[in-house]
């Protein structure tokens, strides 16, 4: 492979797949019905953590299955980066819902399971027979969570219940978009997709919480996340402000309406952050800029004269950081006062940081030649370690393995 292509590469330097599950979770059982994004990155969560997550598949897969990208030598397609990326550590069930032994067959299973999670709509899994009541009488200690939109009517029936919903509509009405933007108000969305990725994490959360009480109590209950209200949680910072002063926070850039100099200034070749809304700080970055005099000046002195002379603060900052490069910023800085380059996926790889605590993982990937590489598990700990031990399931590739004949 070429030099010129180094992401073909990078699985050399990855950090490998482990043998087997060793994280906190091991020997639990997960029963995961979740497609799309959320459920299937807060059932990934709890399978890096060592839980046996069985992800049960209609027929023509999950949504995200098929998805772009493949790798450029893969032509069997049995799934793409999409589902790959938060579907690892799962073993995988291939069942048609409308068939009734199907549904018997999961009900057999969830006996033993300790958990369930689905992100359907609200009542879709009571019209099949798999509710959480149903089960919870054949199986009293199971945890069931369900990710929904606007949540499930049993724990407060929102009027938006009926809402399908995805990533960019919570971003939208929970807050993220209002706050995120230009500086002359243009609403964005966050590159992340924080509408799904957050209420997945946050449900990761609720059912280890109820899992333990379960483990301790020997009751299960229902665990409700709806992606509205987690994404509300999210933006803590606008609605405190409107509580204390009536303040609706509008997009301001990159900087914080609080904190000054936290920013994103733009350098000879690049961008990079940084914040320095301490005494200390603040002094050691005038000082760094050869500008000891706005130290004590008073429209620099304190956070808050910073705040109120943010445009002139803004000023004298980036005109000394475009007088550099984003490395020299960086190596002026780094140690003394908080900064950081603008890394695009290409620098994240190449990162010595990235490397040093195996923030990458090489997982293998059916019909590529090579192996692909995935975020690892951020999650560190010494007695049980979480971590990629499985690729993901093909399609029912699990069948006989949990189901039987």
């Amino acid at each position: 492979m070429s030099d010129e292509r180094p992401w073909e590469r990078a699985h050399e330097w990855a950090a490998p797949m482990a043998k087997e599950a060793t994280g906190p979770l091991k020997g639990l059982r997960i029963v995961d019905f979740t497609r799309a994004l959320a459920g299937p990155f807060c059932t990934m969560l709890l399978a890096d953590l060592g839980a046996d997550v069985i992800k049960v598949e209609p027929p023509e897969g999950d949504i995200s299955r098929y998805s772009a990208p493949f790798t450029a030598d893969d032509e069997l397609h049995a799934f793409g980066g999409y589902f790959a990326s938060i579907n690892r550590n799962k073993r995988g069930v291939m069942l048609d819902l409308r068939d009734e032994r199907a549904r018997e067959q999961l009900r057999v299973l969830i006996d033993s399971a300790d958990a369930v999670v689905e992100n359907f709509r609200a009542g879709v899994m009571e019209r099949l027979g798999l509710g959480y009541e149903v089960l919870a009488a054949r199986n009293p200690r199971l945890v069931y969570a369900a990710i929904r939109g606007f949540g499930d009517p049993r724990t407060g029936v929102s009027p938006y219940v009926e809402w399908p919903s995805y990533d960019i509509v919570a971003q939208a009405m929970g807050g993220v978009a209002s706050m995120t933007g230009t500086e002359d108000g243009q609403v964005l969305k966050a590159g992340p997709s924080v509408g799904d990725l957050f209420p997945g994490t946050v449900a990761a959360v609720g059912i280890v919480s109820a899992m333990l009480h379960a483990k301790t109590t020997g009751q299960g209950q229902f665990v409700d996340v709806g992606m509205y209200d987690a994404v509300v949680s999210l933006c803590e910072a606008i609605v405190y402000r409107y509580s204390y002063q009536g303040v609706v926070t509008k997009p301001q850039g990159n900087s914080h309406t609080q904190l000054n100099p936290f920013d994103i200034y733009p350098t000879a070749d690049g961008y990079c952050a940084i914040a320095a809304p301490t005494p200390n700080h603040w002094a050691m970055l005038a000082a760094l800029m050869d500008r000891p005099d706005l130290i004590h000046d008073p429209r620099t002195e304190s956070n808050n004269d910073r705040v109120a002379n943010a445009a002139f603060v803004r000023d004298v900052v980036t005109e000394w950081t475009r007088r550099h490069t984003t490395a020299e910023v960086v190596a002026v800085l780094a140690g003394t006062v908080p900064v950081g380059p603008v890394n695009d996926a290409a620098a994240i790889f190449a990162d010595p940081h990235v490397r040093a605590r195996d923030v990458l993982v090489a997982v293998e990937h059916p019909g590529s030649s090579r192996p692909v590489v995935l975020p690892n598990s951020p999650i560190h700990m010494t007695a049980t370690p979480p971590g990629v031990y499985r690729r993901p399931p093909l399609l029912g590739e699990h069948n006989s393995e949990l189901l039987g004949p």
